[in-house]
């Protein structure tokens, strides 16, 4: 599902205009982004919390060069999804039939 699908979604459920809806989406968006370049996490009760993880320096190989080089410690954005979330989609019919035609 894209950003525009979501937002028609949301628009046809709630009534809102789809622009005023793709302006809140966006602000969620902005201030996801900032909040956590300003090394805070969020925290969405029953949904999950949007983290910055700390990745440990390491020595990497470039393959094509045969040499080491060294990525220093540094963080990426991560979701953890809450336990309400999770079990959500453990029990989701849809997924378990989706998994089963592979």
């Amino acid at each position: 599902m894209t950003k525009a699908e979501v937002i028609t979604k949301i628009s046809d459920k709630t009534g809102i205009q789809k622009d005023d809806v793709t302006q809140a989406i966006e602000a969620f968006f902005k201030v996801v982004k900032d909040s956590m370049a300003d090394g805070d996490n969020i925290y969405v009760r029953g949904f999950g919390s949007f983290i910055n993880k700390k990745r440990a320096k390491k020595i990497a190989r470039n393959i094509s060069k045969n040499t080491a080089i060294v990525i220093d410690e540094h963080y990426i954005p991560a979701f953890k999804p809450s336990k309400v979330f999770v079990e959500k989609i453990k029990n989701s019919k849809k997924i378990k039939e989706l998994a089963h035609q592979d």
